[in-house]
């Protein structure tokens, strides 16, 4: 198969820009010149100005959280509490009595201590079960029959909010929430597998080849096993793990990147902190929620790497973040001489003595360019004596931090063009962008939203670039992002999508 007739970016630096590729079975196999003579009978695919780069790879997302989001309530979006509360309310309507109303995506107002969120939920739905997940994943909005499901609330590593008579007002942040959701609302494997099916659909339509998977913790890897054993999945997964699980790996002697080419284990995630959303941020001083401390990080990253594993860092306020980059310089001896790749997730809020600290040590920054315009307001209010370092991607890449960007769906939607939008622009609305010295390149961009990821991997001599020997992961669309203005990055649309060779989306011809 040979495109021609278009422009072909390779993002590789020594042949940045073709005219044409040719393709035979999964990979690419060059250029169009004499070789393409050595293909029998190849198909011709006329472009008509259309431009291919490789592959989008999602380096950040809940793919089958984000697959289950899309049929539950959404409150992203909501102005008021009271908008919100009719949104639930009229949800509740086309429920059964006691069956559960689930959503997710609000932010939190402010609320008098008076007014539990608790009783509101019971007044916009009183005989059914409600769990409301915040926009950041990281808090839970619950009401009295759901409450009345879950007994004791007792546990470590987050906060359980109560009202003035001490009875819990209905909100639960970090660990309660999450094992609250995990214990109660779990949906069955075929009500997610299902999903996932639904939601394959939607991601190859925007030119997504491949995704970072967090959903370790929540069985995600037996879900993705299924599937895959189903018939060939459309996209590659390199998928997380709890680093609770090292100790079971080890005695299983499973070893980072066991599997295959579309499914592969790849690393473990651990937690410092909180997020911005829920207030559990951990910043310098001293405010948020602190999950794990340094020397426990610092522990587990040699832990693992005497093991081969590199440890994914959640880390989002600026004490986190210097927590840490702390703990990886302190075990570098044990990393880096293995060649293991270690990466900060989010990296929000970095302190200006810390931005250069990344690329010193050889860490890698897995950020999410469509969460700096979602919350530009919430930093400016709660983050304002210390915006030097809030979403600070353009003081990164200089610095030469690797920066590999995701989406952190179902927080934000997958959809790596916005994502591209959302690093450039640095806004997703009317408003002029924000903080604008801090906006990429649209090349910048692109390299992080496809080459870096896969270096993530260790992928980067079979992915990422569009060269002999690489395998056809790629995205036609429907105008060269690098030719257009920023403010038509709007109208760049992804028409195809193709996985080792296989089209997986809107295959040719095109009108």
């Amino acid at each position: 198969m040979i495109l021609e007739n278009g422009t072909i970016r390779t993002l590789d630096d020594s042949l940045p820009l073709a005219r044409a590729l040719a393709i035979a079975s999964e990979r690419i196999s060059g250029g169009v010149g004499t070789h393409e003579l050595a293909l029998p009978t190849p198909d011709r695919i006329d472009l008509k100005g259309r431009c291919v780069v490789p592959g989008f790879v999602d380096a950040h997302v809940h793919f089958p959280s984000w697959a289950v989001a899309q049929g539950q309530l959404v409150l992203d979006g909501c102005r008021s509490l009271d908008e919100m509360l009719e949104r639930v309310r009229a949800a509740a309507l086309d429920l059964a009595p006691g069956q559960w109303l689930l959503g997710r995506g609000w932010r939190s107002p402010r609320l008098p201590s008076t007014r539990p969120i608790r009783a509101l939920l019971d007044r916009a739905a009183p005989d059914r079960p409600v769990a409301l997940t915040s926009k950041d994943g990281h808090s839970l909005w619950l009401n009295s029959p759901a409450l009345d499901r879950a007994g004791d609330l007792s546990s470590e590593g987050g906060i359980i909010e109560t009202a003035d008579d001490g009875a819990p007002s209905g909100v639960l942040r970090e660990g309660p929430a999450w094992r609250f959701l995990e214990t109660h609302v779990n949906l069955t494997a075929s009500e997610v597998r299902a999903a996932m099916r639904e939601a394959f659909r939607t991601a190859s339509a925007r030119g997504v080849t491949g995704v970072h998977d967090k959903d370790g913790a929540e069985g995600a890897l037996g879900h993705w096993q299924a599937l895959h054993a189903e018939a060939r999945l459309p996209l590659r997964v390199w998928q997380s793990l709890p680093h609770s699980r090292l100790e079971l790996l080890s005695e299983l002697e499973i070893a980072p990147g066991f599997g295959d080419g579309f499914l592969r284990v790849g690393y473990l995630k651990a937690f410092l902190d909180g997020a911005l959303g829920s207030g559990t941020a951990h910043l310098l001083d001293g405010s948020g929620v602190a999950l794990m401390e340094p020397a426990e990080l610092a522990q587990l990253v040699r832990q693992a790497a005497s093991r081969g594993w590199p440890v994914a860092v959640h880390a989002i306020g600026d004490q986190a973040n210097r927590d840490a980059l702390d703990a990886l310089e302190a075990t570098r001896d044990a990393w880096a001489p293995r060649g293991i790749r270690p990466r900060v997730e989010h990296a929000q809020l970095v302190s200006r003595d810390d931005l250069h600290r990344f690329a010193a040590l050889g860490v890698a920054c897995s950020v999410q360019f469509s969460h700096a315009p979602s919350d530009r307001d919430l930093v400016d209010e709660q983050w304002s004596d210390r915006l030097e370092g809030a979403y600070a991607y353009r003081s990164l890449w200089e610095a030469d931090a690797l920066l590999a960007n995701g989406s952190d769906a179902p927080l934000e939607e997958l959809d790596p063009l916005a994502g591209i939008r959302a690093a450039v622009l640095r806004t997703a609305d009317d408003r002029p962008g924000w903080r604008m010295h801090e906006a990429l390149t649209v090349e910048h961009a692109l390299v992080a939203s496809t080459r870096n990821p896969v270096w993530l991997e260790g992928a980067e001599r079979t992915r990422g670039r569009l060269v002999p020997g690489a395998l056809a992961d790629l995205v036609v669309l429907s105008a060269d992002p690098l030719a257009v203005e920023p403010h038509q990055l709007v109208d760049v649309e992804v028409v195809a999508t193709m996985v080792g060779g296989r089209w997986v989306h809107n295959p040719p011809p095109w009108d």
